[in-house]
């Protein structure tokens, strides 16, 4: 596979779980969260979308082979 393609894809889906993780950020300071449990949901969602994009990864990896 072209390298190019792989770090364009690996910095598109690290973009989209920083916008998840400051936006899951965001809305917990608006309920009320006080910062440290803000800036731990916003890891949970970053987390998050990273194991996932590494899921979907992994299995259309398993179909594609």
């Amino acid at each position: 596979m072209n390298l190019a393609l792989v770090l364009l894809t690996t910095a598109v889906v690290f973009v989209i779980a920083l916008l998840a993780a400051a936006g899951a950020g965001k809305l917990a300071r608006l309920d009320g969260a006080t910062y440290p449990t803000a800036l731990t949901r916003a890891a949970v969602a970053f987390t998050a979308v990273l194991s996932l994009a590494a899921a979907i990864t992994a299995a259309l990896t398993g179909l594609l082979n």
